[in-house]
């Protein structure tokens, strides 16, 4: 394709409803635009500094890598340009035709209707560059891939509607230049102080020189006999950094002010929000590396699914490596943001590397026991505001700390510590393990739990009636994910933990002689009844039993010691996961009427049905023939 030679290719489906959407309204911030455009500009430098360490030829005659931004008033543009990596005419079409990898649909799916909500997307979507269209009519981008001929440059032209347009061009110059021309609205921003303000608020972290024209005052000569006129700023030909262009977290902590770490994880997340907290360290020893670490305030749309990425992005002496390098955090703390600056990894360092490095390892442990020490240390100040964002912390972050339990043996304990739960005399999400045990009655031994798929299924399980009666406090577990960690958790500060819905209950001490009695005398008198229980329901059940557990329900049903509870068993079910065989015990209050009826009942099949079903309901699940329960308990009803 020459130079004149022009095609003209559509957006990708519903693009141009999403740029209209950034056009009017996604926006709350326009200048925002300006840090997303120098974000992208840096991090093409950055591209060419890890591309160039193998291709030391692609920095041609230009090794000095750079942002410049350029105003032009006669023709009302701003142009951002870098010297990094450029793209090639199908890089251009690929990447500037098309909203992120992750689609369009999906992006738009996401969006609330909520101005604030919805910017913090844009950036997580790599939509920044669309960005531009805020204040631009018409978007020119020219650009030449390093390491190509002058000749296979590639202009793209779009005015943000349906479609772009694509040339070959001659380009001396490797890299990019977004050219914007403003719309008449947007003109304030040709003005250069207020450009330099934009860049020194959103972008001074940049760890090279972002430059602009050097403007010197100069006083018009009066004519004779005149009063000399005012003067004026005037460009010249030499370009001066605007920010510091050093690399935040190569620079001592006191230096740092909190706007600037947070400005710097803004362009670094593309999150919107301040982050609650961040740990900036520099590790020394057998491994030395520079640690920027960031807790978000609000969890990512895709959390809990397998395409999270932790969002650490490494380098090496100060050259860019790579984004989302998940190797460098644990999997349970993947929702972290920051840098990790290692001065030991080779500056060729591949993923394969990262997954059997010994350095990477103590990196990845080190900033797990730094996280985890930030968020100890929120939760035991007695600072209002620190306690709120370590409360903020749990709501979004607590099931994925969770995690931690099964993946991450070391740590464990620590975790443990920052586990919040709600409990049978307390609904809110704020009682930890260590105030548990000092609330612990006199004689208890263990620390009792209960899993369930809600808030109301756990306060209402009939495991936890006896426990009521005697003010034994339970802790009520209703993350999806507990059921599955708690197989990991036998101790806690040496006090045993106890899922009342597994195994016999044994209060131990709490428990008086009589009530021992009381239960032996029970089982000897229903053994008849349990004896024809289990006879009806064998298919069902493993075991039928007499209890003292219950007060006010039937019965309930009970997970063997080391089994697969019926939480665990549906959550595996709806994950399309084999399941192995397993049924649970059934107990019954010997004191309940609808047991005592059970004796010598003409119908004892159905009602030993419709007890079992409705034990299998209070703990949240169904039936296995809801249409039998329903047949059972009419005739039930109607006789």
């Amino acid at each position: 394709m020459t130079e004149n030679t022009t095609q003209k290719h559509s957006f990708q489906a519903e693009v141009a409803q999403l740029l209209h959407l950034v056009t009017h309204s996604l926006y709350s911030n326009p200048e925002i635009f300006l840090r997303e455009l120098i974000s992208n500009a840096s991090d093409a430098c950055d591209k060419l500094r890890f591309e160039g360490i193998n291709h030391p030829e692609y920095y041609e005659n230009d090794p000095e890598l750079h942002v410049r931004v350029t105003l032009d008033s006669d023709n009302k543009t701003i142009t951002i340009s870098d010297n990094g990596i450029g793209l090639s005419q199908q890089e251009a079409i690929d990447n500037l035709g098309t909203i992120a990898k992750s689609g369009t649909k999906d992006f738009m799916s996401k969006l609330s209707g909520d101005q604030k909500a919805d910017a913090q997307l844009i950036g997580q979507f790599g939509v920044g560059f669309y960005s531009g269209f805020i204040v631009a009519d018409k978007i020119t981008v020219e650009s030449r891939r390093a390491g190509t001929d002058t000749a296979e440059g590639v202009r793209w032209i779009s005015g943000g509607t349906g479609d772009f347009e694509v040339a070959q061009i001659e380009k001396a110059s490797r890299g990019t230049d977004i050219i914007l021309h403003l719309r008449e609205d947007a003109l304030d921003y040709l003005q250069s102080y207020k450009v330099k303000q934009i860049i020194n608020k959103y972008s001074d972290h940049i760890s090279l020189p972002i430059e602009m024209q050097k403007e010197v005052w100069q006083q018009e000569e009066a004519a004779e006999g005149e009063e000399a006129k005012p003067g004026q700023y005037v460009k010249t030909d030499e370009w001066e950094a605007i920010n510091s262009a050093s690399a935040l977290w190569t620079r001592n902590k006191s230096e740092v002010t909190e706007e600037q770490y947070i400005e710097f994880y803004k362009n670094l997340s593309h999150d919107f929000e301040a982050p609650l907290t961040w740990a900036h360290n520099r590790v020394e020893g057998s491994t030395e590396y520079t640690q920027l670490l960031y807790i978000p305030s609000k969890a990512p749309h895709n959390i809990f699914t397998r395409e999270a990425k932790a969002g650490i992005k490494l380098y090496v002496k100060r050259v860019f490596i790579m984004d989302d390098a998940d190797n460098l955090i644990p999997n349970y703390l993947r929702f972290v943001q920051g840098v990790v600056d290692s001065a030991d990894l080779p500056l060729n360092v591949s993923r394969e590397l990262l997954q059997e490095s010994r350095d990477v390892k103590t990196i990845r442990e080190g900033n797990a026991r730094r996280i985890l020490t930030t968020l100890d240390a929120l939760a035991k100040s007695e600072d209002a505001a620190d306690q709120e964002k370590f409360k903020t912390f749990y709501s979004e972050f607590g099931a994925v700390l969770k995690e931690g339990l099964g993946e991450d043996m070391g740590n464990r304990d620590r975790i443990l510590k920052l586990l919040r739960f709600a409990t049978s005399t307390h609904d809110e999400v704020s009682t930890s393990l260590e105030a548990y045990k000092a609330n612990m009655k006199e004689g208890q031994k263990a620390i009792y739990y209960v899993t369930a798929d809600s808030l109301a299924a756990a306060k209402n399980s009939p495991q936890l009636e006896l426990f009521k009666k005697k003010g034994i406090e339970v802790l009520l577990m209703t993350d999806r994910v507990d059921e599955w960690a708690m197989e990991f958790v036998h101790s806690f500060d040496g006090t045993p933990m106890q899922n009342v819905s597994k195994g016999a209950v044994d209060l131990g001490d709490l428990q008086d002689a009589e009530e021992k009695k009381a239960l032996e005398a029970a089982a000897e008198q229903f053994k008849p009844v349990v004896e024809k229980l289990s006879e009806s329901l064998k298919d069902k059940t493993k075991e039928v039993r007499v209890t003292t557990r219950l007060v006010d329900s039937p019965a309930c049903l009970v997970t063997g010691e080391g089994e697969l509870s019926p939480q665990l068993i549906r959550m595996l079910k709806q994950a399309g996961q084999a399941v192995p065989e397993s049924k649970p015990v059934l107990e019954i209050n010997p004191e309940h009427p609808l047991v005592k009826k059970l004796d010598g009942s003409a119908q004892f099949d159905d009602l030993a049905n419709v007890i079992f079903d409705q034990a299998v309901i209070a703990e949240g699940g169904l039936p296995e023939d809801p249409a039998a329960y329903l047949k059972r308990i009419n005739s039930l009803l109607l006789k």
